[in-house]
């Protein structure tokens, strides 16, 4: 398999670190392996002995230690295991990468027991502050994406602390923006798990999000449009997963599922066209440090095999390589103990909202999930292909883009 870097898609990042494994283990899918593994470990191995709260730093802005760290926790986790679900739930693996994909199991597991019983050092915050709501959905959603590696091995107690700890996020009064879909995401997650179920959170969410839409592709977050990938951080990879989950009570949920699909697929496709041919993205709107988690959507579209006309698998796996190739392998990402630090190329402390901190930045874990594919898939196996900003700036005769009417 030829690597993205055979494009020329990153020529002018400098010599990196990891490129000697991703030509020597096979190409693309194990330099993503081993990005997985450089992110996730540090999380991952400390939250499995419940030394999460003991072990993790927390970077924030000035004064803003202290309160976040109520949240910070669940954050990494939450937002780690939402990326990593369908790797866990695929086939088992052989070679490094299956042993590497025993051991998370494992270790998320375990996670979810330390992190769900009040009596563990790593409890975490579940309805303590608003931002729990947001990393129990971002949990959910991980555990959907897993059922039966991340829900159905749990023992009984664990089960029941995971619902409870759930259930305690309906203190939180969501916003009038992307927040309704965090409470909508944990009724969905009740929902799976047998439990009573408030519809009219799921309702509200949905409804809201139909009047939200601003066209092609894409909704506001709340009333108005925002310049920002929230789109793809939360809204529509939220959208899509609720509407798969709960049970069809209302005939607008039911017709709303295939047009949410068509508004995705476009979505899709745009951000598949912002990734530049030096494999750089536009840097606009807030929560930039959640790096290449920009990319959720186009990632969650990849996995579900549902890419847009003229959009092949190969071409996203080449270019969402080289992104995170030129965003991982840069000075300063990690700490010197490995965890990430706040920034988007880089450390850039000053990028990170009062709402960020190190826990919030394991959103970058969305963009791994067409690890869930197999390796034989066309999207690991097919010959490298350049994407769209390549081919149109390459000098390549191609259709005009156009709007979806969905």
């Amino acid at each position: 398999m030829k690597s993205a870097l055979a494009l020329g898609a990153v020529s002018t990042v400098p010599a990196l670190a990891m490129e000697q494994i991703s030509e020597a283990a096979g190409g693309d899918r194990a330099y993503w392996i081993e990005v997985v593994r450089r992110v996730s470990d540090p999380v991952l191995e400390a939250v499995s002995k419940g030394q999460l709260r003991a072990k993790m730093p927390v970077e924030a802005g000035a004064g803003l230690v202290e309160a976040r760290s109520k949240s910070t926790h669940l954050e990494a986790f939450g937002r780690l295991i939402s990326g990593l679900g369908p790797w866990l739930e695929s086939a088992e693996m052989s070679g490094a990468e299956g042993e590497l994909q025993a051991k998370y199991r494992e270790w998320a597991r375990a996670g979810i027991r330390y992190g769900t019983d009040p009596a563990s050092a790593d409890y975490m915050n579940f309805g303590l502050t608003p931002q729990s709501v947001v990393d129990a959905a971002f949990l959910v959603l991980g555990i959907l994406r897993a059922p039966k590696q991340l829900w159905e091995p749990l023992d009984k107690a664990t089960k029941a602390n995971l619902v409870k700890a759930l259930q305690a996020t309906r203190s939180v009064l969501p916003g009038q923006s992307n927040w309704l879909l965090f409470s909508a995401m944990v009724e969905a997650g009740l929902c799976f798990m047998g439990e009573w179920w408030d519809s009219m959170r799921v309702d509200y969410a949905i409804q809201m999000h139909k009047l939200w839409f601003v066209g092609d592709g894409t909704y506001g977050d709340g009333p108005h449009f925002h310049w920002d990938y929230y789109n793809s951080f939360v809204i529509q990879p939220m959208l899509m997963k609720v509407l798969e989950i709960v049970p069809a009570k209302s005939v607008a949920w039911s017709a709303l599922k295939p047009v949410a699909l068509e508004r995705a697929q476009r979505y899709a496709a745009i951000q598949e066209r912002m990734i530049s041919p030096e494999a750089t993205f536009p840097a606009i709107g807030r929560s930039l440090t959640y790096r290449f988690g920009a990319f959720h959507l186009l990632s969650d579209i990849s996995l579900r095999r549902e890419l847009p006309q003229g959009v092949s698998p190969e071409q996203v796996r080449c270019a969402l390589t080289a992104v995170m190739r030129r965003m991982i392998e840069r000075p300063g990402t990690f700490d010197a103990k490995g965890w990430l630090t706040i920034g988007f190329a880089g450390h850039q402390p000053s990028m990170g909202e009062p709402y960020i901190s190190t826990g919030s930045l394991y959103l970058c874990a969305a963009a791994w999930l067409p690890l869930g594919l197999s390796a034989s898939d066309v999207f690991w196996s097919g010959p490298a292909k350049p994407w769209t900003a390549q081919r149109i700036w390459g000098g390549e005769n191609m259709m005009a883009d156009h709007a979806s009417s969905a």
